[in-house]
């Protein structure tokens, strides 16, 4: 039996074809961190809302039609942005949890039945070229 596709309050972005999920709650910063991965070359796939499909065991994301193709930046406004319509889900990013580990274990979320590399918030600077970094090269430890 086929898995319905999974909404989730989430933005997403991707350097290729691998995506990175940005989910958390309301004010939580999705936006904000798909916005300076844009800068770093991102592509956007969905801001606020992105829709999870399983396909042959790999995840896929996309953003409902009715909001393709921009993100919001508070306090400036709605920006138009370069968009994919889908990308394969690479990394789940959880800003409702903060990383205390200088060297955190491996940790995985499952959607659609299918298991997704999982990293907490980190409050540092340098979080968002660590993702960048993380979706061009993976994790080697």
């Amino acid at each position: 039996m086929k898995a319905a596709p999974l909404s989730l309050h989430a933005s997403t972005v991707a350097l290729g074809a691998r995506a990175a999920v940005i989910f958390g709650a309301s004010g939580s910063g999705k936006s904000a961190l798909a916005l300076q991965l844009m800068a770093y070359g991102a592509a956007l796939v969905a801001d606020d809302r992105t829709q999870i499909v399983a396909r042959g065991g790999t995840l896929f994301a996309s953003a409902p039609v009715p909001i393709r193709g921009y993100v919001e930046a508070r306090g400036v406004g709605l920006l138009g942005a370069e968009s994919l319509a889908e990308a394969e889900v690479a990394l789940a990013v959880d800003l409702d949890h903060d990383e205390t580990a200088r060297l955190p274990p491996t940790r995985h979320i499952e959607w659609n039945g299918v298991a997704v590399p999982l990293v907490l918030r980190v409050q540092s600077v340098h979080f968002a070229a660590a993702l960048w970094q993380y979706l061009k090269a993976g994790r080697v430890a």
